[in-house]
């Protein structure tokens, strides 16, 4: 099979053709597309850029993430919404860690269609919708992607915490009422993340949970990470709360022993 090219890999070396101007092709570090139902894990260093683009408009991301050197600190989503006053995501937010420190920030956003509200699907919830949801049947579900991913780490079903969705929105009305925003949207959006921390990222892309279509709808995630600059004392999205600036200074903190 050696040479044989598919619409879903890693690319090795990793080669992209379309990297911001200011970013060397020698600081690519990862370039891969993941399946629809497929999932994707990498180990990031502090400062690396991870870029996600939603190829055909109905990617969903749903982003698990670790501290790469004591995974026992990971996202908490409860954290990350309420220390920011909002649980909608976009450009300058941040993803905290249940140690209060920022593990990734968004950099660039121009999908604006985030979910911290419902987490992933599961075998059950995708058998009672699908018929099936089993991670060898034609449906699989995004909690068992995101254990497959987690366990080329070392971790275990009991670590896989609960996750956000990108590229997958959902809105809450007036009265409680959890309003899916599941697309299919246009095509080639884009989030750009800075990694705050060592971390670990596995994303699993599977259909949101609450997605109203009878059909399992998914398509391909790409995936690109180069190297970059940690994040400098004058940087705008540091700086732009003083909740959010607590957060960084914990981190400049931990990398300070």
């Amino acid at each position: 099979m050696g040479g044989t090219v598919v619409e879903a890999m890693p690319a090795l070396p990793p080669v992209a053709d379309d990297l911001p101007a200011d970013v060397d092709c020698d600081d690519l570090l990862w370039e891969e597309t993941v399946a629809a139902g497929g999932y994707a894990t990498r180990r990031l260093a502090r400062g690396t850029r991870l870029r996600m683009i939603d190829l055909a408009g109905d990617a969903c991301a749903s982003l698990l993430v670790f501290n790469a050197e004591m995974p026992s600190e990971r996202l908490n989503v409860a954290d990350t919404v309420k220390v920011q006053w909002n649980a909608y995501l976009g450009a300058g937010k941040l993803l905290l860690s249940d140690m209060g420190r920022v593990l990734l920030s968004i950099v660039e956003d121009d999908a604006q269609t985030h979910d911290t509200f419902c987490g992933t699907s599961n075998a059950a919830t995708n058998a009672a919708k699908y018929g099936e949801g089993s991670n060898s049947g034609a449906c699989p579900n995004g909690r068992d992607r995101l254990l497959l991913g987690s366990a080329k780490h070392g971790l275990q079903r009991r670590d896989v915490h609960p996750c956000v969705n990108l590229f997958k929105g959902t809105r809450i009305e007036a009265d409680g009422t959890i309003v899916p925003l599941v697309g299919p949207f246009a095509a080639g959006r884009t989030v750009l993340l800075r990694a705050e921390m060592d971390v670990i990222i596995v994303i699993a892309n599977c259909p949101h949970v609450l997605d109203p279509r009878e059909a399992w709808t998914v398509t391909p995630l790409r995936l690109s990470a180069w190297r970059g600059a940690v994040t400098g004392e004058d940087d705008p999205i540091r700086t732009a709360t003083p909740e959010g600036l607590r957060a960084f200074q914990n981190v400049e903190d931990y990398f300070r022993r």
